[in-house]
């Protein structure tokens, strides 16, 4: 049924009614209207790629990894992710996040990364941004030239918001005005004990950026290594073979 079918609130999420003296109160419709609007705009406001808005938690698969190494690995990932979900209002608290890298392109990394934030969001309701590094980047550079959009506004809302994914951190040159940009953005995290998701390409020791940032990064993440595997090549495989099955079967 569409919202707009609802015979209540016909669409409009509220109830209202007055009582006998005529005066008026309202309350949210039991339809679900209001509560699918919010959700709705904290996923648009999440700005999560398209290739990711569907992804949960539950469908990470640890079958596409085929070396012992990598399946140990995400294994051990896939637990301490558990772990911390299911301690997650302790880990709200103090401020902790998670820092996941692998060397490898295709490991799972960003999709792990966005099926967390899909819960969080459809889940705890948390506030989230997802973000790439060089869309930050490029975003700060965009407010130099636009009257109507302020460098400082924008870093106030990615040092503020509930919860800021960072996918492929250090992809970015760490220019000096870089380098201040990130430290504004993770040291206001910092203290304000909000939760930062990474990934990364480079292990927290291998970044380039000076021990302001890493140290902060160091202290309120929990360092997961991902496996050295990328799992696009079987996936394309399994694709490939679907598709030689679905045409014989015609």
């Amino acid at each position: 049924m569409k919202d707009s079918d609802c015979p209540v609130c016909h669409g409009s999420g509220w109830v209202f009614w007055r009582d006998d003296e005529g005066r008026e109160y309202g309350k949210r419709c039991e339809c679900g209207a209001v509560e699918r609007q919010i959700m709705e705009n904290k996923l648009e406001f999440a700005n999560i790629p398209a290739a990711f808005k569907t992804l949960e938690l539950k469908t990470f698969r640890l079958d596409v990894y085929r070396q012992d190494e990598s399946r140990k690995l995400i294994k051990d990932a896939c637990a301490a992710i558990k772990y911390y979900l299911d301690n997650l209002e302790d880990m709200r608290k103090n401020g902790m996040g998670l820092y996941l890298y692998s060397g490898t392109k295709g490991s799972g990394k960003t999709r792990m990364a966005a099926s967390i934030a899909n819960e969080l969001i459809k889940t705890k309701r948390f506030q989230v941004k997802f973000a790439g590094s060089m869309q930050i980047v490029n975003e700060i550079k965009a407010t130099w030239d636009d009257r109507d959009r302020s460098e400082s506004k924008l870093l106030t809302a990615l040092a503020s918001v509930q919860v800021l994914v960072i996918d492929d951190f250090g992809t970015e040159l760490p220019k000096d005005w870089i380098g201040e940009r990130f430290y504004s953005i993770i040291n206001g995290r910092y203290q304000d004990k909000m939760i930062t998701i990474f990934t990364s390409n480079m292990s927290l020791a291998d970044q380039r950026y000076d021990d302001r940032i890493t140290n902060r990064i160091k202290e309120r993440t929990f360092q997961l290594h991902f496996p050295e595997e990328s799992v696009r090549d079987l996936i394309a495989e399994q694709n490939r073979r679907a598709l030689i099955e679905g045409m014989k079967g015609r």
